[in-house]
Order: structure tokens, then sequence, then C-alpha cells
């Protein structure tokens, strides 16, 4: 799928977003590394502890189908600017393809491509948990 095809994706799923605290909406569309598309939005709880974001969402329900191998996730707002995935959205893509491509955009047009390593670069993973061998 092409990236502004992911893109259209990311933009039906932001309207379906429930956030009636911040008012800012955000629509994700994961694309697997079969070429399958799963969306989701930010859905908020008056505890805000009990959020999640758009890329969780989207992340949960392709692990929930059986998909772990991801080929790029794209993420946009309504804001003027892009904005970032949070760190917890980070770890949990890290999680299964740190190598990720990433689309950050705005419903005014902004757009920026990250690899997922380059927005965390040093993430937590299976191998930290291994005792040392030594």
């Amino acid at each position: 799928m092409s990236r502004d095809a992911l893109m259209k994706e990311a933009h039906k799923a932001r309207a379906k977003s429930y956030s009636p605290y911040s008012g800012v909406k955000v629509g994700a569309a994961l694309e697997t590394e079969e070429g399958k598309i799963f969306s989701g939005c930010n859905i908020e709880n008056v505890s805000y502890g009990l959020s999640n974001c758009a890329e969780r969402t989207a992340i949960f329900k392709a692990v929930s189908e059986g998909f772990t191998r991801f080929r790029r996730i794209a993420i946009i707002t309504e804001k003027s600017e892009t904005s970032y995935p949070c760190g917890a959205c980070r770890q949990v893509l890290a999680q299964f393809s740190p190598g990720m491509e990433v689309i950050l955009a705005s419903e005014r047009g902004k757009r920026r491509i990250f690899k997922l390593r380059e927005l965390l670069p040093h993430s937590f993973s299976p191998q930290e948990l291994r005792a040392d061998e030594t």
C-alpha cells in the first residue's frame, strides 16, 4: 500500500476518535509485512491513565488477529504540526518491529517520515530480560 493510501486509512480512523477531554483526535493505520491494514484511534477515559493511544489501538488489534511483523504505521492529528507517538507507543511498536517506518502527518498537510529506531534508539528488548552469562 502506498504511503498516501495508508494515510487515508489513518484519516478515516481519526474520525472515530473518542477524545472528549483533550479534544485532540488521532488516527493510526498500521501495515503488516503481509500488506494487511489495521487502524485505530485514541480512546480517552475520564481516568486518564485508562486511555489508549491510536497507535496502540491499531497494534493491539493486529496482534489479537495474529500479526506481529509490521512494515509501517501512519499517524495523523488535526493539529497544524505533526505529533510524535508517546514513549509507551514507541516501546510497544519496537516490541514487534524496531525497524518499521513511522509516517507522521497533520490534517494541514505536514508530513515527516522516520524509522522507529530514530524515535526510540535504545528501546527495551526481550534480550534485556535475559540474565548475564558471566
